[in-house]
């Protein structure tokens, strides 16, 4: 006979302990004063053990969400995760992005219920073909066929983020407390809608720009790519990734025609342009066969004697501005009265305000602040006159004495 709480999803278990960074079932047992064997057990789908209400309710608040959050299915897609780099990340902070993802994915199914979000405008560039028939030339054409489709010009690009929501791809952005993943791209398993994650540590418009023309990449080219090959070919799909983010970013019809001396004072100058690292244009006009290989080494070698590995000339130049289509639902879904701040809370999502904030990028706090009053001015017709200078009398000032 099963004990406990009747729809109990040991996969929810998984999944909010993985968002907090708690590594092992053990680490969470501890916390809970619980024997390991009974966490192992509630997450362990064959074993049909399931906590009681009481642990339920600890539970929820250890994991710093709502206990409705283990009746609910986890928001899991078929398709793989696209992840930077697998084999130096450890499995904790991979685990975590994971679980980051399929709350992005519960997020967005819940406000596509309210507002409708862009629709989805990504062409078939590889009509029917495989991605892994793709060269390097075919990749260069897709760029600048993506660049006509989306009216993006031949000039520098703009804001990829605002571009992606534009085109129909949910992005959020979080502190990912690690060097090694700058961003993962994943496909909700409701309406096959691209979402994006992307990193803000140590952020700079620059880097923005190629982690999230990186991602975009992945939602180009990688959508039907199955599960069981995303490992064994994991090199070949960075690569692409990398290389159709460039071209994206640095058109091979225009930009290798402003690189007159390829220095490092000519790169700096373009990066002001082209809002593009040194280091990625280093990278690009290697690929283009602008320069050899071994004056790109050469190029590298100086970069790093300038210490610019770990922050190069005008990566602050300009503001990294959020994601805000996800904001913008939240605010028009309150603002117009249709559900309110505790509704939203108390109904639809059973992740805690903290967690929503920042996967909405919305302001600490905004589930704690009132509405705000709308407050009209009166017209000029309804204003009575304070002061009437009818019958009133002119005083002149005194002279100024000497």
């Amino acid at each position: 006979m099963r004990i406990g709480t009747p729809g109990f999803i040991p996969g929810r278990l998984i999944e909010a302990r993985e968002a907090r960074r708690i590594a092992t079932k053990s680490a969470l047992a501890r916390r809970l004063g619980m024997s390991p064997t009974s966490v192992s057990r509630w997450e362990d789908e064959g074993a049909d053990q399931s906590p009681d209400h009481p642990m339920l309710i600890r539970l929820a608040g250890e994991l710093q969400v709502r206990p409705e959050f283990f009746l609910r299915p986890p928001f899991h897609s078929d398709r793989p995760t696209f992840l930077r780099s697998l084999a130096s990340t450890l499995v904790r902070d991979l685990n975590y992005q994971r679980s980051q993802m399929q709350w992005l994915h519960e997020i967005s199914f819940v406000l596509g219920h309210y507002v409708d979000l862009p629709e989805i405008d990504i062409p078939d560039v590889l009509n029917g073909g495989m991605y892994t028939d793709l060269r390097d030339e075919d990749l260069e054409e897709i760029a600048l066929r993506l660049r006509r489709h989306w009216n993006m010009g031949e000039g520098p690009c703009g804001d990829v983020v605002a571009l992606m929501e534009r085109i129909g791809i949910v992005v959020s952005t979080i502190p990912m407390n690690t060097t090694k993943l700058d961003g993962l791209c994943s496909w909700s398993p409701v309406d096959n809608r691209p979402h994006v994650l992307l990193a803000t540590d140590k952020m700079s418009f620059p880097r923005r720009q190629m982690d999230a023309a990186h991602e975009l990449a992945h939602a180009v080219l990688h959508h039907s790519v199955p599960e069981e090959e995303f490992q064994d070919n994991l090199r070949v799909i960075e690569q692409q990734a990398f290389r159709l983010a460039s071209a994206i970013l640095m058109p091979s019809t225009t930009y290798p025609h402003e690189v007159r001396h390829p220095s490092l004072a000519m790169l700096t100058s373009l990066k002001e342009r082209w809002r593009v690292s040194i280091k990625a244009q280093i990278k690009r006009l290697s690929d283009l066969d602008i320069i050899p290989d071994e004056y790109a080494r050469q190029l590298y070698k100086l970069y790093s004697a300038k210490g610019w590995s770990k922050g190069e000339p005008l990566d602050q130049h300009w503001p990294v501005n959020a994601p805000k289509a996800l904001r913008d639902s939240l605010n028009l879904i309150v603002d117009n009265g249709v559900r309110s701040k505790e509704d939203l809370l108390a109904t639809e999502f059973t992740i805690s305000a903290a967690d929503l904030e920042t996967l909405c990028n919305l302001p600490h706090g905004w589930f704690e602040r009132e509405a705000a009053e709308v407050v009209s001015l009166k017209s000029r017709e309804s204003l009575s006159p304070r002061i009437s200078s009818e019958g009133g009398e002119i005083i002149p000032f005194p002279e100024k004495r000497r």
